[in-house]
């Protein structure tokens, strides 16, 4: 298994575009991406114009295979100038759930 936690800091006028992009891409991802087992979107409290995405891939391979989806392209074009600094990734290995777990709690995913 293999996920990213990434932390955004967006434009204060330009997060709701950044959060229905995002969303779309999410969506794009859980559902036609086999090796995508979650993908989380979260806005802080005390920050509103900062994003936090937690990605949950069955390993680096799938990861890499989103970079090159057409919903990954399309929220990368869309957003780029919505972002206010770089991207701060941090690259993790999930310790729980365990692989089934993960692959069970996919389902639920889809019913949006």
């Amino acid at each position: 298994m293999f996920s990213i936690f990434v932390r955004i800091n967006v434009q204060a006028d330009r997060c709701s575009e950044f959060a229905e992009a995002s969303l779309a891409d999410a969506q794009g991802s859980v559902r036609d991406e086999p090796g995508c087992v979650r993908f989380d979107i979260h806005r802080d409290v005390s920050r509103p114009n900062r994003f936090y995405l937690y990605e949950v891939y069955r390993d680096r391979e799938a990861f890499e295979t989103h970079l090159s989806s057409p919903h990954f392209k399309k929220w990368s074009s869309t957003v780029e100038d919505m972002v206010d600094g770089d991207f701060e990734r941090v690259e993790m290995e999930p310790v729980f759930p365990s692989r089934e777990g993960w692959d069970r709690q996919k389902s639920g995913l889809l019913r949006w």
